[in-house]
């Protein structure tokens, strides 16, 4: 009986030193079961570590090379990511080029003739009036009267079934929404050319109603 109570007490003792080794607090993690699928290194595309024993001594895989190697020699460069061919255009997926026009009032002036490659479908109206109420409707109302909720903190957004914007076309909407005019600023970066179109779709049947 004593033996057995020795034993108990030995093996409790022991797990809970081990568990204990396992808590988690400030600076220490705890134990961590697979430490490469939490500390995973990421491939730069453009710069990378090209000495395979990098990291070699807390490599938990057995893949011959250190935990921090992330080149690929079979690459020019060693590059993870080989570069486009020359002179080539990344287009968009519905092959659409990037939107090169100039942001100057030249540059308006060329945008109010541009034709939205959408054509008026209810999906795309459907698309384009989520996008608005994402983008958009914060500043411009949900009717696009410029009474949205932030418009009393900024004087002066515009009113899109106001007079002065009735007879906007497409164009001038999308090229508006890519660098930005008066108080409202550049979304280009923001926000993908094609949904650029929705929006400027989806604006002009907002003014129809």
């Amino acid at each position: 009986m004593r033996m057995k109570l020795i034993k108990t007490f030995f093996f409790g003792s022991t797990t809970a030193v081990l568990l204990t080794g396992c808590i988690a607090g400030g600076d220490n993690p705890g134990k961590e079961f697979a430490p490469n699928m939490y500390h995973s290194v990421a491939y730069e595309p453009l710069s990378q570590i090209t000495d395979e024993t990098a990291g070699s001594i807390v490599n938990s895989l057995d893949n011959r090379s250190g935990e921090y190697f992330n080149s690929n020699k079979y690459n020019p460069h060693r590059m993870t990511m080989r570069e486009p061919a020359p002179h080539t255009v990344k287009r968009d997926p519905h092959g659409f080029l990037p939107y090169r026009i100039s942001n100057d009032t030249t540059g308006l002036r060329k945008a109010n003739s541009l034709v939205n490659p959408f054509e008026t479908t209810k999906e795309i109206l459907g698309q384009g009036k989520i996008l608005y109420e994402y983008y958009c409707q914060h500043c411009h109302g949900v009717k696009g009267g410029g009474d949205g909720k932030v418009s009393d903190k900024y004087a002066g957004v515009a009113n899109l079934k106001g007079d002065a914007y009735k007879n906007i076309t497409e164009g001038h909407i999308f090229h508006v929404i890519t660098y930005g005019k008066g108080l409202m600023g550049a979304h280009g970066s923001q926000v993908t050319q094609d949904d650029r179109w929705r929006i400027a779709k989806y604006i002009k049947e907002l003014q129809k109603n």
